[in-house]
């Protein structure tokens, strides 16, 4: 019986935690908890409860939290920075990224800019789309002509 209060009180305590953070972290282990508190109510031995609780909360951890975590990051907005990445700019200054410089337009604010490809030089007033931003560059690459 005191196997069966523990397990609960584990359960309760995993469960308190996620609805205090909703991060999608201890629900996995509480699910593993109530597992071990069925195995321990069925007479299961505490190695058994304990096999249960572990295995039960990797197996969610490792093959439901990804899918969880992509469905709930789909509904996020991209804001500020991120949503500068796949729109276009003008070139305002060569980019040479072997010399260290270049500048890009973008929404009229003037950024520092690199090329994806380390041997690409683009030329002034070209198009661009932004690939991806470190730090406080932005990574292009020349639009292609259509």
């Amino acid at each position: 019986m005191a196997e069966v209060i523990s397990w609960l009180i584990v359960f309760i305590v995993l469960i308190g935690a996620e609805l205090a953070t909703l991060q999608l972290v201890s629900i996995w282990f509480a699910v593993g908890a109530l597992g071990a508190l069925i195995a321990s109510l069925a007479g299961a031995g505490i190695e058994i409860q304990l096999v249960v609780f572990i295995a039960l909360s990797l197996l969610l951890l490792i093959l439901v939290k990804p899918a969880t975590s992509r469905l709930m990051r789909k509904n996020v907005t991209k804001t500020n920075v991120d949503s500068l990445v796949g729109q276009t700019g003008k070139v305002t200054s060569l980019i040479n990224n072997l010399n260290g410089y270049g500048t890009v337009s973008v929404r009229g604010q003037e950024w520092t800019a690199a090329s994806l490809d380390d041997q690409v030089i683009i030329e002034e007033g070209t198009t661009v789309i932004i690939r991806k931003i470190s730090g406080v560059k932005l990574i292009v690459e020349a639009k292609k002509e259509e």
